[in-house]
């Protein structure tokens, strides 16, 4: 074991501080530089200083093709000697030579062979894309199909290289935009839909959700339901948390408003207004909070009825606001009390406010006059119907057919259809005698629950046995000490 203070040894017997000292010397002389991992062995920056200037003067003189080679010798230069600045600044030099002259085909000509120069260095390659994509960006291209040349060559090369993915993806979203504007819609989704932003590292999380949304709304209006599903799966709740998100979570939850409309599920629907209403800027808005809240009623109370829809209507009606929506609060209120609510009634109530808006609040598109419209104000008188059998069932255990369907309004052959499907969906437990007319209301217990609790019933009876001959005993053992242990006197009968 070597001694204290001494200097450890590698297998070649070089300690560490000349080590250290020959990295030193490496770093001093420049030869250290490191551009994306690769080691400059030459210094170009002052030739580069030098020709970049004599070449823009070339080209500005009409000889174009002298200032290019001029150009392109440097280039070979920097990048065999690996100096990754100068190599950039040659390769955005060319392409902006071939920009200013208006060549457009000598522009994307050397774009591609620049990029399959052998050894090319990526950090180069990224600066001259860049310096590219500021064309598309800025609307620099004279034409449209001169820009739809430059953004299909630079999609090309940048494609599967990661360190150009961001750029590549503003560049897909920009044809998708040329293409939308075009009125091919088909064509501007399936450009989107290549994009995979959701594993791009370099890229920034909002720009992120931006371009996620854009392909949502893309799939939408192409009818893509399934896609547009899958794809509002890549994107957490929790990034909208954040208030300087407030618009892309507006915008994010109007296209699940949209997608679970055709899908027809009301709850979800509930909750994405839910959580607009809860939105900072929405709750600034009485106007904007009173109208998500109208939905939020109106959707909860279309949603079928289980454990958390019961609970969601309960949450709402604690909300302070209703009080200036009466009506909406009344539904509310009418779905959650004990009572059979009159169909008949219960139109004339609320038909002309929930379609109208005759109370001097604007009415919702909810229930208009639209196909989607008339079967949501079905599917609501559907709901009347379904909470009265609930009803039924609380207070009845035997009730005719004939008297269940006058009770609802409707025929009995309608009666027995409505309730086979709440008793399908476990919503009622019901049993009908058809040949009687009769409808069981009595929950039928399984067997194995039935033995448990004649089980639990036996042994708190035998319990209660117990504890009474315990007493029993106890009485006896006072008496016969108070007695001075005489044994009570026996009757002669």
């Amino acid at each position: 074991m070597a001694p204290k203070g001494a200097s450890k040894k590698n297998v070649k017997g070089t300690d560490d501080a000349d080590i250290q000292s020959k990295i030193n010397e490496i770093i001093s002389d420049g030869v250290g530089a490191i551009g994306m991992g690769i080691k400059m062995e030459v210094d170009y920056s002052t030739a580069v200083e030098e020709k970049i200037p004599q070449a823009k003067a070339l080209a500005a003189q009409n000889k174009l093709d002298e200032a290019l080679e001029m150009l392109l010798a440097l280039e070979k230069q920097t990048r065999t000697g690996s100096d990754m600045h100068s190599t950039s600044k040659v390769l955005v030099a060319i392409v902006q030579i071939c920009f200013e002259a208006q060549n457009w085909n000598l522009l994307n000509e050397h774009i591609i062979l620049l990029t399959k120069k052998r050894s090319q260095l990526k950090a180069a390659v990224t600066k001259m894309v860049q310096q590219c994509y500021s064309w598309v960006k800025e609307s620099k291209l004279p034409s449209k199909e001169i820009e739809l040349k430059l953004i299909e060559t630079l999609r090309t090369i940048t494609t599967g290289k990661i360190y150009v993915e961001v750029e590549r993806a503003r560049l897909t979203y920009r044809l998708s935009q040329i293409q939308e504007t075009d009125g091919d819609m088909a064509a501007a989704a399936k450009t989107m839909q290549d994009l995979q932003v959701e594993t791009y590292g370099s890229m920034d999380k909002k720009e992120k959700v931006e371009l996620i949304l854009e392909q949502i709304r893309l799939c939408l209006a192409t009818k893509d339901y399934i896609r547009s599903q899958i794809i509002s799966k890549k994107i957490s709740i929790r990034f909208f948390e954040n208030v300087e998100h407030q618009e892309l979570k507006l915008t994010f939850y109007k296209y699940m408003i949209e997608l679970d409309q055709h899908e027809g599920t009301y709850l979800n629907i509930c909750r994405h207004y839910r959580a607009v209403y809860d939105t900072p800027s929405i709750k600034e808005d009485d106007t904007k909070k009173l109208d998500a809240l109208k939905h939020m009623a109106l959707y909860v109370i279309l949603s079928p009825y289980d454990n958390e829809q019961s609970d969601t209507i309960h949450h709402i009606l604690k909300e302070k606001s209703l009080d200036n929506i009466p009506h909406y609060k009344g539904l509310l209120e009418q779905f959650t009390n004990l009572e059979l609510i009159d169909q008949a009634k219960f139109s004339e109530q609320y038909e002309v406010h929930l379609r109208n808006g005759s109370d001097g609040i604007s009415a919702t598109l909810v229930f208009d006059n639209t196909e989607v419209g008339l079967k949501r104000w079905a599917d609501l008188k559907k709901r009347v119907v379904e909470h009265n059998i609930r009803i039924m069932a609380t207070y009845y255990t035997r009730i005719t057919l004939k008297r269940m369907a006058n009770l609802l309004a409707l025929t009995e052959a309608e009666t027995e259809d409505f309730l086979s499907t709440m008793v399908s969906n476990k919503t009622v437990e019901a049993k009908t005698d058809r040949l009687d007319g009769v409808v069981d209301f009595v929950k039928h217990q399984d067997p194995n629950d039935m033995l448990n609790n004649w089980s639990h019933s036996v042994s708190d009876l035998l319990s209660l046995v117990m504890k009474t001959t315990h007493l029993v005993n106890k009485e006896e053992m006072v008496n016969k000490h108070l007695l001075g242990g005489a044994a009570p006197a026996k009757s002669e009968n």
